[in-house]
């Protein structure tokens, strides 16, 4: 059987993974499971700083324990290391390269705390604070440069542009660049892709067809399409999974070290209890409070 689905679970290793991971996850596996198509997994640990080997043993071996299947990324119980985004860094240079040389990004050396003073959002902090078009430099200024590093880059964003997707969880979802969006980063100062552009790079890469993450990640997809347009890539199909939060309606995070995983299996929970539990469905999490 040829497999046209194909999907993916990219668990960061920056802590140990929650049930809202699971969940997530979970859901990517029973749509490929759905359209007998084929997950992998894919490790996404360009953060440096944070991510750190024992986290990346533990999401596989608590994946597994949760009842997760995937068919590629994984060898033994291990990480193949051509699934590391850390290993693929040759590939985000080159679309670095691909953006830069379509005038589609520059370098931007305006700190966060500027962009804010400067953003007609400043007094709305839920809304991102959008980098002013005045402050885009002349094309000239990146042709002179030839590597990444030593500047945080962004990608120019047409304005007023309606960005529309279908997500197969949401329905219609639209965006308007310049406005819900600004310039955003395609690339750290410090010789990091930014997330925007590793994952559609590595998307690109694996064929992938549906994207399965949550719903705080909706407005990433628009800045993401972008990108793949740019590179001349059709986009996936998106499906932006609900979030679980706490019993205050708060998002669960992996700082809530008493709702990981591994806390939850030690404290007796079975995988079973916690796809049966009211924060499987509803995204409250009271049930597992000691």
């Amino acid at each position: 059987m040829t497999h046209n689905y194909r999907g993916r679970i990219a668990p960061s290793p920056t802590g140990y993974l929650h049930l809202g991971h699971a969940r997530t996850f979970w859901f990517a596996m029973e749509r490929a499971r759905s359209k007998e198509g084929i997950l992998i997994y894919r490790e996404e640990d360009l953060d440096y700083n944070r991510c750190r080997k024992e986290y990346s043993q533990a999401a596989i071996e608590d994946l597994s324990w949760f009842g997760c299947v995937w068919q590629k990324g994984t060898n033994k119980s291990a990480m193949k290391r051509s699934y590391r985004q850390s290993e693929r860094m040759p590939l985000f240079l080159k679309a670095w390269k691909n953006l830069k040389e379509q005038g589609l990004i520059y370098p931007c050396e305006k700190s966060r705390k500027d962009i804010r003073k400067a953003s007609e959002n400043i007094h709305n902090i839920d809304l991102e604070p959008i980098y002013p078009e005045a402050w885009r430099p002349s094309h000239y200024v990146a042709d002179k440069i030839d590597s990444p590093e030593g500047y945080n880059w962004r990608f120019k964003v047409p304005q007023d542009r309606k960005i529309d997707f279908h997500d197969e969880n949401l329905g219609p979802c639209q965006f308007s660049s310049g406005k819900d969006f600004g310039d955003f980063l395609v690339w750290r100062k410090d010789g990091i892709p930014s997330y925007e552009l590793a994952v559609v790079v590595d998307d690109i890469a694996m064929e992938i067809t549906e994207v399965v993450r949550g719903e705080d990640l909706l407005i990433s997809t628009a800045r993401q399409i972008l990108i793949y347009e740019a590179l001349g890539a059709e986009a996936p199909q998106f499906f932006h999974a609900p979030l679980v939060v706490d019993s205050s309606g708060d998002r669960l995070a992996k700082t809530y070290k008493s709702m990981s995983l591994r806390e939850l299996k030690k404290a007796g929970y079975s995988p079973e209890d916690l796809r049966k539990s009211e924060a499987w469905w509803s995204g409250i999490e009271d049930s597992f409070e000691s």
